[in-house]
This record gives C-alpha cells, sequence and structure tokens, in this order.
C-alpha cells in the first residue's frame, strides 16, 4: 500500500459504444486472448494492493451482463456496477458518487495495458500536487490543419505529450469540479480538464508507449501481441 492512511478507488469507464471498431459488439467485450478487454483491465486493479474498491460505469442495457461478468471472474473488489450518463463525463461522475475513497483513479476501460507501476507513478504524483495523468511525448509532427486540409500551423512538438489513462485526483476536489460543470453545463474532453477549469493544477506522470486505447480493428492483434510478449518474458502484471 502506497499510505495506510489514503484509500484509493479505481473508476474503470466502460459505457462507450465504440462506432470505430466496426463491430456490432461493444470494444470493451471484444475478446482479447480468450478473455473480454475489460475484463483484462478490471483484474489489473483486482491485484494492485494499493486499490481498496473498484467502481465500473457501464451503459444502462449492460448492468446485469457486467454484473454476470465480475461475478464469473471473481472479481471481489468491484463494489459497484453502475449506469453511465449522456457523455464520458457524466458516466465519471456517476462513478464518482458510487466512490467511498479519498483518491480515485479514473481509467478507460479499454486501456487493458497499462502496467501498475505506470498506475503507481501516477497515484504519486497526483498525492503531491493533487492532480495527475499519465501522458508520453508525442513522436509525430503534429500539425494543425484548417477547411480543404490546408496546413495551418506546426505546434512545438518539445511542448506536447499525448495524454492517456488513468487520471488521478483527490476525490472531494475531482467531485467538486464535477458538479461545477455540471451547473455550467459544461462538457470536457477528460476529467483533468474540468480540474484545471477549477483552477488546480495538473501534473503529469511518465506514461507508457504500449498503453494503447483500443479503439479500432488494427489495434486488437497488436494489443494481443503486446500481452503475449508480456507473458512471454515473464512480465509481472502486478509490479510487486
Amino acid at each position: 500500500m502506497m499510505s495506510g492512511e489514503r484509500t484509493w478507488s479505481a473508476i474503470v469507464v466502460a459505457a462507450g459504444r465504440g462506432t470505430r471498431m466496426g463491430t456490432a459488439e461493444s470494444k470493451q467485450y471484444l475478446p482479447l486472448l480468450g478473455k473480454p478487454i475489460l475484463i483484462h483491465t478490471l483484474q489489473l486493479f483486482e491485484r494492485m494492493e494499493d486499490i481498496a474498491e473498484t467502481i465500473l460505469v457501464t451503459g444502462e442495457n449492460d448492468i446485469e451482463r457486467c454484473r454476470e461478468l465480475v461475478r464469473e471472474y471473481g472479481l471481489g473488489k468491484v463494489k459497484a456496477v453502475v449506469p453511465g450518463g449522456a457523455e464520458r463525463q457524466h458516466s465519471v461522475y456517476q462513478g464518482l458518487k458510487a466512490s467511498g475513497s479519498d483518491w480515485v483513479l479514473v481509467h478507460d476501460a479499454v486501456r487493458p495495458l497499462v502496467s501498475p507501476l505506470a498506475v503507481r507513478r501516477c497515484m504519486a504524483a497526483a498525492v503531491h500536487s493533487g492532480a495527475a495523468v499519465l501522458a508520453v511525448p508525442v513522436k509525430d509532427t503534429i500539425k494543425k490543419v484548417g477547411p480543404g486540409g490546408v496546413i495551418e500551423d506546426t505546434p512545438d512538438r518539445s511542448s506536447l505529450w499525448a495524454i492517456q489513462t488513468p487520471q488521478a485526483f483527490n476525490s472531494a476536489r475531482l467531485m467538486e469540479c464535477h458538479v461545477r460543470a455540471e451547473a455550467d453545463a459544461f462538457v470536457g474532453t477528460d476529467d483533468a480538464m474540468l480540474v484545471e477549469r477549477c483552477g488546480q493544477q495538473v501534473t503529469v506522470a511518465e506514461g507508457e508507449y504500449t498503453n494503447i486505447k483500443i479503439t479500432t480493428p488494427e489495434d486488437l492483434p497488436w494489443a494481443a501481441f503486446l500481452l503475449e510478449e508480456r507473458d512471454r518474458r515473464g512480465g509481472n502484471r502486478e509490479g510487486e
């Protein structure tokens, strides 16, 4: 445990439909090496001693399906399976209301490859500053493109980072920022944006290029390869 005085919840967001995958099945339920992607993600937090509980947020019509998966895989840390909202932000808000910990991690269900070591780096950075996100420096040159496909600007790559999850926050502070966003009818792209909007500094913790978000069909074989390589090398998913 990082501290006997701190408790951590993991909110796993699995309410999206994922049209870019091009399948009738929602991407979080697609099989990855014999198990749904979602299960790989939940098992990561199940094995981490630092995590006291997991809150699973899913679509209204998938509640019973997810409860059955939780039972099937013996996921004892999953405290609640709750319905999400119209936007990802609203889904996180529902998960946050079900959480009982001082600190919270918000994580995409379709990022099953994050390592416990990276998760703990994010947790430690959040404890230090109040809020943190995993991120990696961008490798490619980024262009701002306007109407007609015309390049308008080339930002300095040295200051650009690709943001990942988990994102880690003090629970009370994140709740405050969600309540404010709800009152203002503001929808942000991620939870860090809501916290930034409240004047809270958010720091970056070193992420991993292998922490991919499974979004399109070509991501699935790549994720399977990465998991198989980790197993072949004797990688420890618990990071102990």
